[in-house]
């Protein structure tokens, strides 16, 4: 549970990257947290401390498995693409998200062509895996 905080944790610091929190992006967390058996409650906390804090936090992604790092990365570019507008700040941040996942950063241009902003819309999964993992470093 502590590794889907993280993961919360950083959709949120991308989803407000641009200073502008918008609806599609909350909605997305949400759900993505509730599919998680995450409670509202715990959720609402953690948007509000990354709404009132400066900055990024620091998080570990050395405990992850392979899929799980692929989730979080498919979770941060249909984040970064929820609202329609994309900007260089939100794909600096998933790039370094990426990095520090252990994919090459260029993992986000690649998958971002193929990864959709509305969640009903999936890619193919096992072809999506297959491009992440020629980007591992």
């Amino acid at each position: 549970m502590d590794n889907f905080k993280s993961h919360l944790q950083s959709l949120i610091q991308l989803a407000v990257s641009d200073q502008n929190f918008n609806e599609e992006e909350k909605q997305l967390i949400y759900s993505i947290g509730k599919a998680n058996k995450v409670e509202e409650s715990e959720i609402d906390a953690l948007i509000h401390e990354n709404i009132s804090r400066k900055g990024e936090v620091d998080i570990s992604f050395s405990a992850l498995s392979f899929e799980e790092k692929f989730q979080f990365l498919y979770n941060i570019i249909q984040l970064m693409k929820i609202d329609s507008k994309v900007f260089l700040s939100e794909i600096k941040y998933c790039e370094d998200l990426a990095q520090r996942l252990g994919f090459d950063k260029k993992v986000v241009k690649k998958l971002s062509s193929q990864i959709y902003s509305n969640p009903s819309i999936t890619g193919n999964r096992d072809k999506l895996i297959k491009e992440a993992r020629k980007f591992e470093l």
